[in-house]
């Protein structure tokens, strides 16, 4: 599956591109309803009434184009346009003049006997929230459980944010043209789209050298050709030394499940760093992962003058206040590259300026994990609308950091604009401590001096990969556990 994603803008230019190269706009709707009919006849091969709803631009020109080949296998089609046929234009006026069959009012009753309804109202740029007929012949479909097959995107979904404009249809299935959409994987879009059929129309795979999309699906193809590889002279010193720095002794559990995280990852080694009044807590439950004593910011700074020590992270469990604080700035003013979890967030809610300034004078990464309570408190005032990519976007603008916004739809996020949307975090994720985890596998794979997006974006596929892997009933320990497995599948580059 390609991973490029492209907004509705960024479609209609690839669109544009492709006509003016010479291919016409008529061959390539053709080719997009042609495509719909094969999907709704895979999917329902003993369907027989089928409901097409056109609405009065492109969209409809596609449903007009399937309407016409589902005709032809024999089907009964029932054909409905949302508008009055002569205010349609271009390519989808033409495609409605080659459509010969009946032309039903767009009325609740078409639906009697329906067994599938083909949805080529809107496509991905809708700006206005459904209402009026519209919105009354959602309802009449969600009520009768008439499965859908959306054209493009469903209708009332923004493409771009994955938006609900109003109402909208849940597709049993979706089939989109080129490339997905960013609304295809965040939610609530997500929900209402079923699974995305990518379809080739006749857009070549050139305009995107002019495009430039910043957008894509979180997957191997992204970070693959910099993960970590061993070779037979690796060592441990070469795969990187990883600090997680320990919460006070009732509160050391976290610490510990991102140490294991990043040497599960393929760190070399791994120091969980405690106060003198942890150590006998941590010491007492780890072995490959090794203790070390600190006292305060001072003692953290001293412990990481040692070069070697070249990723850390901070946050699981670590306690919100001056004390965090203290102890992030000071790791902030190392050469280490950094992952800010949970605790060391919050800890700078009230002052996040002076977080964003120390991060913004380093030259090493800094990796930021925020799930959306988190993200409020750092972000509050400054960035609080938009979409979950465009709030993720200007984040990372903003404080000068990779963001990781976690989530089922979780948005890694880069300073120079560039954006992943994850896709297979399974629900039984949601579990306390898979966080923490998940900062370990970005700290261990930063440790061994992967580029800071790729890091951040491997380790959440992977995270996602693990927990699918392992299955229903997982808990936050069986994630380091669950790794190698998904490690040995990995495609090489």
């Amino acid at each position: 599956m390609t991973f490029e994603l492209l907004t509705t803008a960024e479609m209609g230019e690839a669109d544009r591109l492709t006509i003016a190269s010479g291919i016409a706009g008529l061959d390539l709707m053709e080719a997009a309803g042609r495509g719909v009919a094969e999907a709704v006849r895979t999917r329902y091969p003993d369907a027989r009434q089928i409901v097409v709803l056109c609405g009065p631009g492109n969209n409809g020109g596609d449903g007009f184009v399937a309407a016409r080949h589902l005709a032809e296998k024999g089907l009964d089609i029932r054909l409905a346009l949302l508008g009055d046929r002569a205010e349609l234009k271009g390519d989808a006026a033409e495609m409605a003049r080659r459509w010969t069959g009946p032309e039903h009012a767009f009325e609740e009753n078409i639906l009697e006997g329906a067994d599938v309804v083909v949805d080529a109202l809107f496509g991905a740029g809708l700006t206005r929230p459904i209402d009026g007929k519209t919105a009354l012949m959602i309802e009449a479909v969600t009520t009768r459980n008439i499965p859908v097959i959306a054209v493009d995107v469903p209708s009332g979904i923004d493409g771009t944010s994955g938006e609900i404009k109003g109402t909208a249809f849940e597709a049993a299935a979706t089939v989109t043209f080129f490339r997905r959409k960013p609304g295809h994987l965040l939610f609530p879009g997500r929900k209402c789209c079923g699974p995305v059929e990518t379809i080739d129309i006749g857009i070549p795979d050139r305009v995107l050298e002019d495009i430039r999309p910043k957008t894509c699906a979180n997957g191997q193809a992204l970070w693959a050709a910099v993960f970590p590889s061993l070779d037979l002279e690796s060592h441990k010193y070469a795969r990187g030394h990883a600090i997680v720095v320990s919460g006070p002794p009732a509160r050391t559990g976290a610490a510990r499940l991102g140490a294991r995280g990043a040497l599960r990852i393929g760190a070399g080694l791994v120091t969980v760093a405690s106060e003198p009044d942890a150590l006998a807590a941590n010491a007492a439950q780890l072995t490959a992962i090794m203790v070390e004593p600190f006292q305060g910011a001072v003692g953290l700074s001293d412990l990481l003058a040692d070069e070697r020590k070249n990723a850390a992270l901070i946050g699981p469990g670590a306690g919100v206040g001056d004390e965090t604080r203290e102890n992030v700035l000071a790791l902030l003013a190392t050469q280490a590259a950094l992952v800010l979890d949970a605790d060391a967030l919050t800890s700078f809610e009230t002052d996040s300026d002076t977080l964003f300034a120390a991060i913004k004078a380093r030259a090493a990464t800094v990796a930021i994990t925020p799930h959306e309570g988190e993200f409020q408190r750092l972000f509050s005032g400054a960035i609080s609308e938009g979409s979950k990519l465009d709030r993720s976007r200007r984040a990372a603008e903003m404080s000068g950091a990779v963001v990781i916004l976690k989530g089922a739809d979780t948005v890694v996020a880069a300073p120079d604009g560039r954006a992943a949307i994850n896709e297979n975090a399974p629900p039984w994720l949601a579990t306390a401590g898979s966080g923490d985890v998940l900062a370990g596998f970005i700290t261990g794979l930063l440790a061994q001096h992967m580029p800071a997006f790729e890091a951040a974006a491997a380790a959440v596929w992977l995270h996602g990969a693990a927990a699918e892997a392992f299955g229903p009933g997982l808990i936050a320990e069986d994630l380091p556990e669950s790794l190698p497995e998904c490690l040995a599948g990995l495609t090489q580059p």
